[in-house]
């Protein structure tokens, strides 16, 4: 089965402005998320799903592939299903614009889980998280057969009563069937989802399931300063950044597979 990555992208973020292009040791953010996807060998191809001319203009400098899109989406995952109608795929990776520092092997280990499981139609990566009061992360419960039963941006589970040593965050990369993908966009945003701000609500109020696999990770998305300045202090000691730091501008997103 084919497997690409869409990243959607916009411009404007209400925490953090025009965060897609902010310079992170001398790359743009949206630049540094299409590299590392491109190191990933269960992905065939590498797109950037945007209505921003401003963000197509520096993905094409950089020698990346850009799908231009409407720019009445409310959410990433509506935006990626536009660009996936162009697309020749079986599986459309929805790979969160602002994961500056996905791991790449993540992103196979979630596809083959994927391949593994045909019945699965979408499918999301978690990690462990231990910071509180945090509405930027969205924090994520799974029941014993790894499958989600909520997200929220406040803190779950609850450690009213018993303290919680850790949680789950949401490490964004989505894995969708592209027919299930398709489908998805044609529902209504729900209640809950518009409640928490997050549309992958959307497929739990209407009854379906999302597989969830837990990495190991600190990669964190950014959302405010305060990320983003963690996330360029940890590029500088990061061993895939240090292999690609020095390519060339022109033939940076080109295809680049881990050996």
């Amino acid at each position: 089965m084919k497997a690409v990555a869409i990243i959607p992208s916009r411009l404007q973020s209400s925490r953090l402005p025009e965060k897609a292009l902010k310079d992170i040791e001398g790359i743009p953010m949206i630049v540094h998320v299409a590299k590392r996807c491109l190191y990933s060998s269960s992905l065939s191809d590498v797109f950037v799903a945007t209505d921003s001319k401003e963000i197509e203009q520096v993905v094409l400098e950089w020698g990346g592939k850009v799908i231009m899109t409407s720019s009445n989406h409310q959410s990433g995952t509506d935006r990626i299903a536009e660009a996936a109608h162009s697309i020749d795929a079986d599986i459309v990776v929805n790979v969160q614009g602002d994961e500056a520092l996905v791991n790449p092997l993540h992103i196979d280990n979630v596809v083959q889980m994927m391949l593994d499981n045909p019945s699965v139609k979408v499918g999301i990566l978690v990690n462990e998280f231990k910071k509180k009061n945090s509405p930027g992360d969205i924090k994520v419960v799974l029941n014993q057969n790894s499958e989600v039963m909520y997200f929220s941006r406040n803190d779950i589970p609850s450690s009213h009563r018993s303290e919680i040593p850790e949680m789950l965050k949401a490490y964004h990369v989505v894995p969708f069937k592209k027919d299930f993908l398709i489908e998805y966009a044609s529902w209504k945003p729900t209640k809950l989802e518009l409640l928490e701000f997050n549309e992958y609500l959307r497929i739990l109020e209407n009854g379906e399931k999302i597989k969830a696999l837990k990495v190991e990770s600190a990669a964190i998305s950014v959302d405010t300063e305060d990320d983003l300045i963690k996330v360029r202090n940890d590029m500088k000691e990061d061993s895939l950044f240090l292999t690609y730091s020095k390519e060339k501008k022109g033939n940076f997103l080109r295809n680049n597979k881990i050996k």
